[in-house]
């Protein structure tokens, strides 16, 4: 554990030390692109943030490589290379595209490539565990199909999910913890070698989130764009492959008494097709909902709007920071419910504690419809959306009247800011959500 603490801690440190450099180069190079029609900003902010974040991923697995415990999983196993490989081939692409907006099929093209080359390297599905059947091989071609495809879907739910200043890498971290917990298990507990490659990926992950998180959190100084987005998505896919399609349930035999009770036992976040369901659930339930809605639309599904479930928050009344809690909140109540559940799958108590917590997280979310007035005196001691309205007081959107416009705030000329920097003039794009 300690060794994979200090690359943790080694992954995050690169990270945040160079996302601020990287941030002064995005904006010398140009990499600040237009506020668009979908963008929640409001402020020109630079991107680029995946060049630190990739770095970090290079530095933790270096350090890892000369680790006494986790030297063998570069030893026995091509997996951290194919890892590193198809990371720099997505990684080289997101950046052109942070810089020069490359076209939606070219990117799904590149995401292709790379998911191939891992295939190459051997980082893929060789086998696919079934409830109630056992270990079912693969052959070539259906283990490579099922590894583009699982690489694909990931890489764009976490893209999809990059709307709001830390969200994307607080989900994705919040998803590699719960991940970390599941592996480490496999391979501590069961003395799993094979789970070991997908325990270091988490744990860099992990890493590469949190040295970027400081950077990213509302408001943002710098956007991981794409090539940090596509970054972190492949490197949480890679990680699933590895547990889900390297592991032989065979070996489990020994701990469950059979082959169907082994696989049964760890079904939750075994599957391939449902362990990105229950990792990163509301990312796929993002991207989904934003293929059909767009399909219906009569649109392309890579169209880009403001139909995303972030922007679905903001729109009943949230804050952007409460937006993003939000969705930490459902993200980790539903990776780590499924982790407790593999573990314990007989106990009434763990659905019991899903099911309650999911009662306050839907509270949380309908709280914006709810608008209580407190007692004069007590006025002092509450948030200002619950006091009473008096005249020149602030009004909040959900406060105002149905049928009453909201009048546009006068923005005083050549006032610009960049969240942090200088260099663009001003713009006011959207309205604001206070006026006086």
């Amino acid at each position: 554990m300690r060794e994979y603490l200090l690359t943790l801690c080694v992954t995050a440190a690169v990270t945040y030390l160079l996302t601020g450099p990287v941030r002064k180069f995005a904006i010398v190079a140009g990499a600040m692109p237009e506020i668009r029609a979908r963008d929640v900003h409001r402020e020109p902010t630079p991107r680029l943030g995946g060049i630190a974040m990739f770095f970090g991923l290079c530095a933790g697995l270096l350090v890892a490589d000369h680790l006494e415990n986790l030297n063998e999983v570069f030893e026995n196993s091509n997996e951290p290379r194919a890892l590193l490989s198809g990371a720099a081939l997505i990684w080289l692409v997101g950046v052109l595209d942070d810089k020069f907006e490359i076209d939606a099929l070219i990117k799904l093209g590149a995401q292709m490539i790379a998911a191939g080359v891992m295939v190459m390297q051997g980082l893929t599905i060789l086998w696919l565990p079934i409830p109630g059947i056992g270990s079912v091989s693969l052959t070539q071609w259906q283990g490579t199909l099922l590894t583009v495809a699982l690489v694909v879907i990931t890489i764009n739910a976490v893209n999809f999910v990059d709307g709001l200043d830390g969200l994307a890498a607080g989900m994705v971290c919040i998803a590699a913890t719960a991940f970390f917990m599941y592996a480490y298990r496999m391979w501590y507990g069961y003395g799993i070698e094979a789970a070991a490659p997908a325990t270091l990926f988490a744990a860099i992950l992990m890493g590469m989130c949190l040295g970027f998180l400081p950077h990213n959190m509302h408001p943002a100084r710098i956007f991981m764009g794409d090539s940090g987005s596509m970054l972190i998505g492949l490197v949480l896919a890679g990680g699933a492959i590895s547990i889900t399609g390297q592991v032989d349930p065979d070996i489990l035999k020994v701990f469950a008494g059979s082959e169907r009770a082994a696989v049964h036992q760890t079904v939750p976040v075994y599957i391939p097709l449902l362990l990105p369901l229950t990792i990163i659930a509301v990312p796929m339930a993002d991207l989904v909902l934003a293929i059909v809605r767009r399909t219906w639309n009569g649109q392309s599904p890579f169209a880009a709007d403001r139909g995303h479930l972030h922007h679905r928050l903001l729109e009943i009344g949230h804050s952007h920071s409460r937006a993003v809690l939000i969705m930490y909140f459902w993200s980790a109540l539903i990776a780590f419910g499924a982790v407790l559940y593999s573990v314990h799958s007989a106990s009434m108590w763990i659905v019991l504690a899903i099911v309650a917590l999911s009662a306050v997280g839907l509270v949380l979310l309908l709280l914006p419809r709810f608008t209580p007035r407190t007692p004069a005196w007590a006025e002092a001691f509450v948030p200002p959306r619950y006091r009473r309205r008096r005249a020149g007081s602030v009004v909040y959107e959900s406060e105002r009247p149905a049928g009453e416009e909201e009048q546009p705030t006068p923005v005083a000329a050549g006032v610009g800011r960049v969240n942090g920097a200088t260099a663009v003039g001003s713009r006011s794009r959207f309205k604001d959500r206070l006026h006086t």
